[in-house]
């Protein structure tokens, strides 16, 4: 028995070493046109059959015939979908404010108006202040455009400060030449009242003129993706659609880049007052921004 196993494994040996020199000599039939790996084969085969074996069309590379090879993209130069962007992120009020009122009621040329060169900002019931709020978003905000490829510029670099004034919040965006500027706010009114709204600028004869259509689009994006992201209600007491057009916020009318102010929900409403103070319902509400800016700034 174990004669004729050895006598087998030689007749065998012999059979595949004639196998693997006739797969040297002709690559057309042992080789891989179908897409295999040339690097499993562990015999060599002559240059003349590894050229052979390169594909002649773009059926097997993704490249047209004729292309060169070094057009065809690879996996880790994938192109980001906000790369080559600049978002302004203006977290609105700080959380110092409120200790410098004389700092904070200067007053400041809106050019429709002199206005507080900036407020103190709302509060829930128990609390939880709106710049609290506002700077938590606005750093998940932050984090996510970044993880799109997009350049990131803040308003304001805490919520241990005071301001900056609305004018210089316009600047910001203005200097960095952003492609899309967004203000995080939540309202104060009454409880009963619920839902979130948008501000879009107005025509001034002012600086903001040529993008407030551009603010227009960017508003209705951003509307979109926070009712589809969030589920809270478009607001009962503001504007229409959840759109409101404004023109004495200086944040706005100085810009001269398209800008929008989002007001995410009444922070007087128990039910949206609740759902602020939750960091997953925050959470939300950024991925919703995110995902409206990055429809505005791809379409």
């Amino acid at each position: 028995m174990a004669d004729d196993v050895w006598g087998a494994m030689i007749v065998t040996g012999r059979a595949l070493a004639a196998a693997l020199v006739l797969c040297g000599l002709g690559a057309a039939s042992c080789g891989t046109t179908g897409g295999a790996d040339p690097g499993r084969d562990r015999v060599p085969a002559p240059a003349a059959a590894a050229t052979a074996a390169q594909p002649t069309t773009g059926e097997a590379t993704g490249v047209a015939p004729g292309a060169a090879s070094e057009s065809a993209p690879t996996p880790t130069a994938a192109r980001k979908p906000l790369s080559g962007k600049i978002v302004v992120i203006d977290p609105g009020h700080n959380g110092q404010n409120y200790r410098h009122s004389a700092e904070i009621n200067k007053q400041v040329d809106v050019l429709t108006q002199r206005k507080a060169c900036d407020t103190t900002g709302t509060a829930t019931a128990n609390g939880y202040s709106e710049a609290a709020f506002t700077w938590d978003v606005s750093q998940r905000l932050d984090k996510i455009l970044k993880s799109r490829g997009a350049k990131v510029v803040l308003t304001r670099r805490d919520n241990n400060g005071v301001g900056p004034c609305i004018t210089q919040r316009a600047a910001i965006g203005n200097k960095a030449k952003a492609n899309a500027a967004i203000s995080v706010h939540a309202d104060g009114a009454s409880p009963a009242n619920h839902g979130f709204h948008v501000i879009i600028p107005k025509k001034i004869g002012g600086p903001v003129d040529p993008v407030v259509k551009d603010s227009e689009e960017l508003g209705i994006d951003v509307r979109n993706a926070l009712k589809r992201g969030t589920g809270l209600s478009y607001s009962t007491y503001i504007g229409k659609a959840a759109l409101d057009y404004r023109n004495d916020l200086g944040g706005l009318n100085l810009s001269t880049v398209p800008k929008i102010f989002v007001e995410c929900g009444n922070m007087k409403n128990p039910t949206e007052a609740a759902k602020f103070q939750q960091a997953a319902f925050r959470q939300r509400i950024a991925l919703s921004l995110a995902n409206g800016l990055q429809q505005y700034l791809t379409h």
